[in-house]
């Protein structure tokens, strides 16, 4: 049983954040109605009630900070759904717009194999919209024989020049080599 003190909520006025308040929630004496893009003007909320239970959609709160409230005669679900729809497509685009970066690690004493092995997985890469970074990372006397490296880095610039382009040239960063390529397409 309840505490004496507790009061259950009416879920007529528990509203999530972004819903709006539609038929019976709506408990002000007078609306202001619209029908589409007709202006019906300030009406009685229940005959805004009714006019819309006639036509089989509901009596929408469209904005509650005015005096009287704008309300709408819709299909309350239908554009509930449709919101979703555009909400997902934002997003999609949102998505779509921040091109994500793969990396590839090497070090510079890699086998021929290898350097096709890798190759062909940031081909796999590029043709899924990625850039691609190079990581070559050099360790203890690597460091004094970096040309190494610079042959290397141009073995897979040069392996993958006909689907990709530059977009940071091979540089050094302390330890490591980074260079990073775009598709052409």
């Amino acid at each position: 049983m309840y505490h004496s003190n507790y009061r259950r909520p009416d879920n007529n006025n528990f509203l999530k954040p972004g819903e709006l308040r539609i038929n019976f929630q709506i408990k002000v004496p007078q609306v202001r109605l619209s029908n589409g893009d007709e202006q019906l003007g300030i009406v009685n909320t229940d005959y805004a009630r009714k006019i819309a239970d006639e036509a089989g959609l509901d009596l929408v709160e469209v904005v509650a900070n005015t005096s009287p409230p704008i309300c709408k005669i819709m299909d309350y679900g239908k554009f509930k759904y449709e919101k979703k729809l555009k909400e997902k497509e934002a997003a999609k685009k949102q998505r779509e717009a921040t091109v994500q970066y793969k990396e590839i690690r090497l070090r510079p004493a890699i086998a021929c194999g290898d350097i096709e092995t890798k190759l062909s997985q940031a081909r796999k890469f590029l043709e899924d919209g990625y850039k691609v970074q190079f990581v070559i990372k050099f360790k203890g006397r690597e460091m004094n024989h970096r040309e190494g490296g610079i042959i290397l880095m141009q073995k897979l610039i040069d392996g993958l020049a006909k689907e990709s382009q530059v977009e940071i040239a091979p540089k050094f960063d302390g330890s490591k080599m980074i260079c990073s390529i775009f598709s052409k397409s």
